[in-house]
């Protein structure tokens, strides 16, 4: 059964933000990771260490108080205090204790360094590999595919969910794994020193989760309204820059300038929402960072300075005030880091789950296990009461048969939606049959691979496809290994080597997106020489001429002329010019053949073809003899 073809159902381009199943996702990162496990371990070894160096710091700093400020035998396990020790002795210990701080810092901050640049390292390599199977995915998806989904919704796998992943994996997600470390190497340490003290310093802990929780449901709403937003003042903008000249011409400018006002004023008010409630969260985290650090002093303070002992533990020490100042600081920081940077992982996540749903599309149509190679043909077509299908159930051709002899030339003409684009579709498979067969030389379109097949049948689309490069690799893209002259024999025999000479820098002449700067007629003529140089064995024409000019056709319609020769050729057209010189002529109405012959046999028939003949090519007739 055929995927679905046309312009069924296309699928939005939904933001997504909490990603539906995170284990599933980052399991399927792994394979990506794996070829570079040993810098992930030691990425994650680097990690821990720099964040076990950050939470030993606060001990320094309370032992430096203990043991040399204000000694304490009973609080100090770096040096013995020495009741005779001199201020020059407590100095030179100080001195040292302040050395080992350094250490810590600095040997933390390397550590750190050295961690996010390896995570780097390997999460840009893992990319690159995402990136790589996502393109090469995207090219073995059938049409049926493209045409149930925007382009731009398969684009955005590449660029913008391949950039969220990237924005985590460079700093977000290790920071976010850090920030964990930090606060659970924290309380650990709370805990050892104090189980009491660390219980009341930690007591605003629930509230700071509940205000993160709050605000950052709030940002993220706000910020998908605001994504939102800016699709639409992007969509407005892209509308208007394609269409500035019915803007212009209809004097339009002013409606279209206070729509995209409009526009923009939503996009404005979503980010200031989004961004009140971002700057909301770091002051009331860090407000009540500062409650936290004025319960660990008042209670510290009224332990040592009444000297009572704190729920039976002991009297609190003036450095272990300090050092409990230091750890809920450090606590707060990674929680404040973890709230500003969850959503970003998240996204990535999400991003991720994107990817490989776009990675789980399987082809509507494969080779088949056993398929083989096809050999050079001659050109024997045959549809062998062949169906298709865009939706199961409604058969959009019924019951074709017809057989197109090797060096024919079939037309084949209808009213708008009959069913002939889909018909020449069948031949290279772009879609599959849902009963019936398309043989070529006797071998099922279904049982040769798809390259072996679409080698040797060329296309030529009325609407042209250029592409941002050279004239010559333009037409080159017919045939790889063609040489320049090669090149220029194809465009000789088209007809286009009189305008390509004229450009300005010839066959070198760079083209714009789609061929901007040449006339219809002219991009047509090169997508002509691009088949010519592929001579190929079958050639199917979709309306090829029916945007050009009676000149260009006339040109067009004498490189025809030998390019159709021992070839066999189907060709859809809306002209006489191409149609009346045809072997064999197929009316197509409703998915079905509802006359067959040449030209003037159909003509004389006085049936569906008379009556298209006389509404769309008998007006012609005079202008094209």
């Amino acid at each position: 059964m055929m995927g679905g073809l046309g312009g069924q159902g296309r699928m939005l381009n939904t933001d997504v933000q909490k990603p539906k199943n995170v284990l599933a996702t980052i399991a399927r990162f792994w394979p990506y990771f794996r070829p570079y496990w040993p810098v992930v371990v030691l990425t994650f070894v680097l990690i821990t260490a720099s964040a076990q160096l950050q939470v030993t710091a606060p001990e320094l700093i309370g032992q430096a108080v203990d043991c040399y400020l204000f000694p304490r035998a009973d609080a100090c396990w770096y040096t013995t205090v020495d009741a005779a020790a001199t201020n020059a002795d407590r100095l030179s210990g100080l001195t040292g204790l302040v050395g080992w701080l350094l250490v810590v810092f600095v040997g933390g901050a390397f550590l750190q360094g050295l961690a996010f640049f390896s995570m780097n390292w390997v999460g840009q390599r893992a990319l690159r590999q995402i990136r790589e199977d996502v393109f090469a995915h995207i090219h073995r998806l059938s049409l049926g595919y493209f045409a149930r989904n925007e382009a731009g919704n398969v684009m955005s796998r590449i660029t913008s969910d391949t950039d969220t992943i990237q924005q985590a994996l460079s700093f977000a997600l290790l920071s976010v794994v850090s920030g964990f470390l930090q606060i659970g190497l924290t309380i650990n340490a709370m805990v050892l020193s104090n189980l009491p003290y660390a219980l009341i310093s930690l007591s605003v802990v629930p509230f700071m989760v509940l205000a993160t929780f709050y605000f950052s449901t709030q940002a993220r709403r706000a910020f998908r309204a605001s994504r939102q937003q800016m699709g639409n003042v992007n969509a407005g903008l892209q509308e208007s820059i394609a269409g500035a000249r019915e803007v212009q011409a209809f004097n339009r400018e002013a409606e279209s300038i206070a729509q995209f006002e409009r526009t923009n004023a939503a996009n404005r008010d979503a980010n200031i929402r989004a961004a009140s409630f971002t700057s909301a969260l770091n002051p009331v985290l860090e407000a009540l960072g500062y409650v936290a650090i004025a319960i660990v002093v008042v209670v510290g303070a009224l332990s040592a300075l009444r000297n009572v002992p704190l729920f039976g533990t002991g009297i609190i020490s003036l450095g272990t005030i300090f050092a409990f100042i230091q750890y809920v600081q450090r606590f707060n920081q990674p929680i404040q880091q973890i709230a500003s940077l969850w959503t970003n992982v998240q996204n990535a996540i999400a991003g991720g789950e994107r990817i490989f749903g776009l990675l789980d599309v399987q082809p509507d149509l494969v080779d088949a296990p056993n398929a083989y190679p096809l050999p050079p043909i001659q050109g024997r077509v045959v549809f062998d009461h062949v169906w298709a299908e865009y939706k199961p159930g409604e058969p959009v051709l019924r019951d074709v048969s017809f057989i197109a002899e090797p060096g024919q030339t079939i037309a084949i003409v209808g009213p708008t939606g009959a069913g002939k684009t889909t018909l020449v579709n069948l031949i290279p498979r772009f879609y599959d049959v849902s009963a019936g067969q398309v043989t070529i030389d006797g071998h099922d379109v279904r049982a040769v691979t798809a390259a072996s097949l679409r080698s040797q049948i060329g296309i030529v689309l009325q609407d042209t496809f250029l592409f941002a490069d050279t004239v010559m690799n333009n037409i080159r893209y017919g045939r790889l290994s063609a040489t320049d002259d090669e090149v220029i024999a194809a465009a000789q025999l088209v007809g286009a080597q009189e305008f390509i000479e004229r450009l300005p820098d010839g066959y070198q002449t760079i083209l714009g997106e789609r061929g901007t700067g040449l006339s219809q007629g002219q991009r047509q003529l090169i997508a002509i020489a691009r088949a010519a140089l592929a001579n190929p064995r079958i050639l199917i024409l979709d309306e090829a001429t029916s945007s050009v000019d009676t000149r260009t056709e006339r040109i067009i319609q004498r490189a025809f002329d030998q390019m159709l020769a021992e070839r066999t050729s189907f060709v859809i057209a809306h002209r006489l010019s191409t149609i009346r010189n045809a072997d064999l002529v197929l009316m197509v109405k409703n998915g079905q053949i509802v006359e067959r012959g040449s030209h003037q046999e159909l003509l004389a028939l006085r049936g569906a073809y008379y009556d298209l003949y006389q509404q769309q090519f008998a007006a012609g007739v005079e202008a094209i003899s």
